[in-house]
């Protein structure tokens, strides 16, 4: 099969989550939380023979291709279908605890290039965004439902809450206006109607005056933002003492919910400022492997653009997270 997706900053991954030293020579587990077309989970179990892996995500329909890639493994990869979060959520009491967990939250080239939903406006597709979309059975609202009735303020302050869309208000405003023309169905037309609704020099950046709404519609549409502090939290009081997590971020908001919950987990005592004594136990949940995020090398973003934004985020579990850890974005 032909591989469309080049997973970033994979040896970093493999470096900072291998699992190294009793008992993990012998037996390890890691969840795969963003499978994908299967380029961590396959590096990873080339490179460590005793390892067992748990793929999941959302949508069946690349997930079938990572079955296909990862057939070698068969004795050593399952897989589960559906939102991280609602596994985490709902542990399933008949697996192990994992002592890995990767979360790779950037979309993968095949969404861009083979799904047909509307992620790219370099085809000309229908507006869908929906990444559990490909079965026809989800529960989300698709990028063309939201373009075409959300109203006026609604979609300036998502587009710019998601994006930091300088324009958002121009941009919302033209959606608005053309509506009263037809139904905006296509990527191409919202493009096109956004390139004319920004002002000349904008026009010629180096992206594209589309390129920072189109992001903030899929994240929309798939409350990627919404459900993530949570899952994180789930996500690591599931992990195993002693096990590490590790998150791949794309963009500022997303970092930034990653790097204060880890930083909560690494603090000695969580307790407000105003109170006398501590009660919390003072004592740090995780040890923060990464206190600055590792970034992809020079020759990596030559190599493969899209991972010039990713940041790899590595903890070490020392023990479960209460409530008062969680970092809670909105």
């Amino acid at each position: 099969m032909e591989i469309v997706h080049t997973p970033v900053l994979l040896n970093e991954c493999l470096e900072y989550l291998s699992p190294v030293g009793e008992p993990y020579e012998k037996s390890a587990f890691m969840i795969d939380s963003t499978l994908g077309e299967g380029g961590h989970s396959f590096n990873f179990l080339q490179r460590y023979p005793y390892l067992h892996i748990l793929g999941v995500d959302a949508d069946a329909q690349i997930q079938e291709r990572a079955r296909e890639r990862l057939a070698p493994f068969s004795d050593r990869m399952q897989f589960w279908s559906g939102w991280f979060n609602a596994l985490y959520e709902d542990y399933p009491s008949n697996l192990p605890c994992p002592n890995i967990i990767l979360f790779d939250l950037g979309i993968s080239v095949f969404h861009y290039e083979r799904s047909g939903r509307g992620f790219s406006f370099r085809h000309d597709e229908k507006l869908d965004m929906r990444l559990d979309g490909s079965t026809g059975t989800s529960t989300r609202v698709s990028a063309e439902e939201i373009v075409n009735t959300w109203e006026e303020k609604r979609l300036a302050d998502m587009i710019y809450l998601y994006s930091e869309e300088k324009y958002s208000r121009r941009i919302a405003s033209a959606i608005v206006a053309e509506r009263n023309n037809g139904r905006i169905s296509s990527t191409t037309a919202l493009a096109e109607l956004i390139y004319n609704a920004v002002p000349g020099k904008y026009r010629h950046e180096p992206i594209h005056p589309a390129t920072r709404t189109f992001q903030a519609l899929r994240i929309a549409v798939n409350g990627e933002l919404e459900r993530l502090p949570k899952a994180l939290h789930d996500a690591f009081n599931v992990l195993e003492v002693g096990g590490k997590m590790g998150v791949i971020t794309f963009h500022s908001l997303e970092d930034r919910i990653v790097k204060n919950y880890f930083r909560n987990l690494g603090k000695q005592c969580v307790c407000p400022p105003e109170q006398p004594t501590c009660t919390c136990g003072g004592v740090p949940c995780a040890e923060v492997i990464t206190r600055k995020p590792v970034e992809p090398s020079e020759q990596e973003i030559s190599l493969n653009s899209p991972s010039r934004s990713a940041k790899l985020r590595v903890v070490r579990k020392l023990k479960d997270a209460g409530k008062d850890r969680m970092y809670i974005m909105f």
